[in-house]
């Protein structure tokens, strides 16, 4: 049955993406993209090739944060669990970072990006509104759509991911079938931010899926 829902022509932030009542799956029909959720292999460097110097400053960083801050703010969450991550996969990786991007695609498809990392892949990361991972996916897709019309066409994936500071999801856009599958699996931190700096830096380097063989 055809869903009542009509994306407006305009649209005040990407961030009202989240507010919409209705599924990650309705909005991106209205943007002429598919949706599905599947466990992903993402792009991941070796985890003994994150350096244990930036793992272990990260892991104290975020362990001290969730001990000693009341995250009862976004900014707070930002600032003390999210950026310190997302910091050092972009060193890491010696990649560009940007924080608060301004991105004009259309009138539906405006606002600023949390988060946009950039090097052999570019990767989009979005702080949950209200500690709300489903919604907030949604507005990593609407983000994820309006870099896929800025973005070069030799690109066949965009990358993003939605986080509330202590968990993260990915999610992966097929350029070629206008399609945006969500992982089904999530990274907690600090339990396993080995592997989360591993696979941010992994898609910023291009590297092979988790579990496959370079070359």
């Amino acid at each position: 049955m055809r869903s009542p829902f009509i994306l407006p022509e305009s649209v005040r932030d990407f961030s009202q993406y989240a507010e919409f009542n209705v599924s990650t799956e309705t909005v991106l029909a209205a943007l002429g993209y598919d949706f599905a959720r599947e466990s992903l292999r993402l792009p991941s460097i070796p985890v003994a090739e994150v350096p244990t110097v930036s793992k272990e400053y990260i892991r104290q960083r975020v362990e001290s944060a969730l001990r000693v801050v009341g995250f009862t703010s976004e900014m707070a969450r930002r600032e003390f669990l999210i950026a310190p991550v997302v910091l050092e996969a972009a060193l890491i990786a010696d990649a560009q970072l940007a924080s608060e991007h301004p991105f004009d695609i259309s009138p539906r498809l405006h606002g600023s990006l949390d988060y946009l990392m950039q090097k052999a892949n570019a990767v989009i990361i979005v702080e949950a509104k209200n500690g709300d991972l489903v919604r907030g996916f949604t507005q990593l897709s609407a983000e994820m759509v309006a870099l896929d019309m800025f973005a070069e066409t030799s690109t066949p994936l965009i990358h993003g991911a939605v986080t509330i500071g202590n968990l993260w999801q990915f999610g992966i856009m097929n350029r070629a079938e206008k399609r945006i599958i969500q992982d089904t699996n999530q990274f907690t931190v600090p339990d396993e931010l080995d592997r989360l700096l591993a696979v941010l830096v992994g898609i910023l380097r291009d590297a092979p899926a988790e579990g496959a063989v370079a070359g």
